[in-house]
């Protein structure tokens, strides 16, 4: 079955949620805290994370918003909340489901078998890519990328920056749509979060923002990724 990383502050409906889903053949591991679950995705990916919204430490919105930044895994909310705005704007966030507690073990495990099998179709059906601009070649299935001969040693977020502008060579994207895209924050005022990312992927491509080379900037608009002239 799958690796499911449930987040849930309240010892109880953990420990319930826990033997429930262990029962069914999944292989379960349970935080308590926002922190204790972005240290966990960071060091073992897990197959799905179970995030409840009412954490001590984070509202839940908001670590599901960091663990976006570093993990594409399904992540299902499970909460009290059940407003069609808070609904609305999770799932917008990233989430790929939503349940509102109180709800059996039976009916978790059959929504978390929806949401891997939905996930495991994206991934049959999409093809790995590899994208050539110039002599910048990256491989999508292998995230990997290389400038000539040499292989470039990117983060997970700058390889994931790399790969989306690389698939739209020429076309110029906006801030918003690198943040809804790439790092899955519908919101505005992260501009410090692109702009710190873009500097190291210019270090790393050899270029600098005043002497661009691949990334160039359009002042008010966006970046582009293009081949040298």
């Amino acid at each position: 079955m799958a690796t499911v990383l449930l987040v849930e502050d309240d010892h109880v409906v953990r420990g319930a949620m826990l033997r429930s889903l262990t029962d069914r053949g999944h292989a379960v591991h349970a935080v308590g805290t926002a922190l204790d679950a972005l240290r966990r995705v960071a060091a073992e990916t897990p197959d799905l994370v179970v995030l409840d919204l009412g954490l001590p430490d984070l509202d839940g919105s908001d670590a599901l918003r960091m663990l976006r930044g570093i993990t594409d895994v399904p992540i299902i909310i499970a909460t009290a909340r059940d407003d069609e705005q808070t609904v609305v704007r999770l799932l917008r966030a990233g989430a790929d489901d939503y349940m509102v507690k109180p709800f059996t073990g039976a009916h978790l495990d059959a929504r978390i078998s929806t949401v891997l099998r939905r996930v495991g179709r994206a991934s049959r059906t999409a093809q790995p890519a590899v994208h050539e601009v110039g002599e910048l070649r990256v491989d999508i299935g292998e995230r990997s990328a290389t400038l000539g001969d040499q292989v470039l040693a990117l983060t997970r977020k700058e390889f994931d920056l790399l790969a989306y502008l690389a698939a739209r060579p020429g076309r110029v994207v906006s801030r918003r749509e690198l943040l809804e895209e790439v790092w899955r924050q519908p919101s505005v005022g992260e501009d410090q979060t692109i702009d710190v990312h873009l500097y190291w992927l210019r270090r790393k491509l050899g270029e600098s923002a005043a002497k661009p080379r691949y990334l160039r900037t359009v002042r008010g608009v966006g970046f582009r990724l293009v081949a040298p002239d």
